[in-house]
């Protein structure tokens, strides 16, 4: 049986400040003291002093905004790096979870929306990280101490920026709810126009065959006009925060404005521990109210790109939650575990006390079931679509992990450190063969370093395509397999097996499936060829093709019926 993997860990969001986000909040700070250098110059005017009284200050104020200017900079490009470096991170994570699952895991996202999100809606999380991370270390931060600025000198005026600054978060809370959700709508609608569109353009020769290429132009359409509405409900939501915050700040700021006024021309005496302030503090403070909401004002701005970097943490989170691992998919394989898992020799295959249900169903589709086959030994698997043929086959090429049992291969046991080794013996021909986007020369050796131009051609010939202009190994294939036609693709694969150096165990899921009958006669005669010295194991409803094997195993809800060929 192959051992579970260990439970992934979620996706955390980034809360921690660095050290350019607090760079950035001590820059802001520097308004404190610029602020008590004006009113500093402006009460000596006042006072009669002339322009010597606003010469030093002035100086001060320039070089505190050249510091400030300085120290902003360097926190945006030590910010914009790291939020850079995680999403770097986070994208390799994701793309490890994706290769560590199961290709044959039912709840594997779609490879349209994989794409999208990690190519499109990750990049949203730049933004989170480099504007929403610092704008919320700033309004924590910096308020407060403008707050004990202004209350050392007035506590109404603080007591009116107290009162209004909660109102602000309240309101931003209840519409940032508002706006996550409808980030997530707009990002979820985005991944499935993405993978409806791969989808459909992968099947483009189909569709114009059953003349349905309007009836998908529609369906595209109407996608597309839903993510329009999506979008546009988000950026109402972005407006309608901005709007609430510049409401109640400019409440605040005219009220200690109206305080400070009238405290100054002696209408309201209280206020000021009981002293009178002085123009100079009384310039103070109000320069200071709207710094107090400016850091809110801030936040706010970036408000959208919070909603929208957790919905891309979400989506990045939902692409790791596959239900199906792929076993061993973290183990590295090297020639000595290799040559440990038995190559070399045809193996027996051994299956003991296997148990497997998918994910959500009840019902087990092997349930203590019991296989031998003996070394070198050819056995078509035979039943009803859904008697788990194919689910087989993938149990014993470890592409998903039984839920108990035991599984042999040459004597080996199939867990999760043989299974990387073991797959390494084993060539898989799936009902439909991928084609990559590339060469029929890369398409074939699939990227292994001991496979060169003189075998790949040696196995085109093999399977019959050395004389077909479209299988040529330096022709460029497009993505899905454009270019050849469904028997050529079924052969490419058959190339694929024919070239793989180790492969003394064949595993073919229905290989002569939708194909005619001079095809598929041309594909068993090269199969039954390939399998000499070599363990095969075919599924196949085709009864021809049965008839080769050396016996045929039924599977279905009756225990297996083996019979001879």
């Amino acid at each position: 049986m192959t051992e579970p993997s260990p439970p992934r860990s979620p996706l955390k969001a980034f809360t921690s400040p660095d050290i350019g986000s607090v760079v950035q909040g001590v820059a802001a700070l520097a308004w404190l003291p610029q602020a008590a250098l004006l009113a500093m110059a402006v009460q000596g005017l006042a006072s009669g002093e002339g322009m010597a009284a606003v010469l030093w200050p002035a100086v001060g104020i320039l070089l505190l905004g050249l510091l400030r200017a300085g120290c902003e900079a360097w926190g945006v490009r030590r910010t914009f790096g790291r939020a850079r470096a995680q999403l770097t991170a986070l994208r390799a994570q994701t793309a490890a979870a994706l290769a560590a699952g199961s290709p044959l895991d039912r709840e594997r996202a779609p490879s349209g929306l994989a794409a999208s999100v990690l190519a499109e809606q990750a990049e949203a999380l730049v933004p989170y990280l480099v504007r929403y991370q610092p704008a919320r270390w700033r309004a924590t931060v910096v308020p407060l101490f403008l707050l004990a600025a202004v209350a050392w000198f007035s506590w109404a005026a603080a007591l009116v920026l107290l009162v209004a600054a909660p109102l602000i978060p309240i309101f931003m809370a209840i519409v940032g709810w508002r706006a996550k959700a409808a980030s997530e709508a707009q990002m979820v609608e985005m991944g499935g126009m993405n993978a409806f569109l791969l989808d459909r353009l992968r099947g483009l020769a189909t569709l114009r065959a059953l003349d349905a290429v309007d009836a998908t132009a529609d369906r595209l359409g109407a996608s597309a006009q839903s993510l329009r509405q999506r979008t546009m409900a988000v950026l109402r939501i972005a407006f309608l925060s901005s709007a609430v915050l510049e409401l109640f700040s400019a409440l605040g700021v005219a009220l200690v404005a109206v305080y400070i006024g009238f405290h100054l021309l002696g209408s309201l005496g209280f206020g000021a521990w009981g002293q009178q302030l002085s123009l100079g503090e009384g310039l103070f403070v109000l320069l200071l109210a709207p710094a107090f909401f400016e850091p809110l004002r801030e936040l706010s701005a970036v408000w959208h790109d919070r909603a929208a970097g957790e919905a891309a943490l979400q989506a990045l989170d939902d692409l790791q939650g596959g239900a199906l691992p792929l076993p061993g998919a973290g183990v590295a394989v090297t020639r000595a575990a290799t040559g440990a898992a038995g190559a070399g020799a045809a193996p027996a295959v051994t299956v003991h006390g296997l148990h497997f249900s998918w994910p959500g169903e009840s019902t087990p589709l092997f349930d203590g079931y019991e296989l031998r086959i003996g070394a070198g030994e050819h056995v078509a698997l035979a039943g009803l679509s859904g008697s788990g043929k194919t689910a087989l086959l993938s149990l014993l090429a470890g592409l998903m992990p039984a839920t108990r049992g035991e599984i042999a291969i040459g004597g080996v046991p199939l867990t999760e450190h043989t299974a990387a080794a073991l797959r390494q013996r084993t060539a898989w021909m799936g009902q439909k063969p991928h084609v990559f986007a590339g060469s029929v020369e890369a398409n074939v050796a699939l990227g292994r370093a001991d496979i060169g131009a003189p075998e790949v051609a040696e196995a085109m010939r093999f399977a019959a395509l050395d004389d077909v202009a479209q299988a040529h190994p330096g022709t460029a294939l497009g993505e899905g397999g454009s270019g050849l036609s469904g028997g050529e693709a079924v052969r490419l694969a058959l190339a694929r097996v024919a070239v793989h150096p180790h492969a003394d165990l064949i595993l073919a899921d229905e290989p002569t499936a939708h194909l005619d009958t001079a095809t598929a006669a041309r594909v068993a005669d090269a199969l039954v060829a390939l399998a000499r010295g070599r363990t095969l194991i075919v599924s196949t409803h085709d009864p021809v093709l049965a008839a080769r094997m050396d016996r045929t195993v039924s599977l279905g809800p009756e225990p297996p019926v083996e019979k001879a060929a």
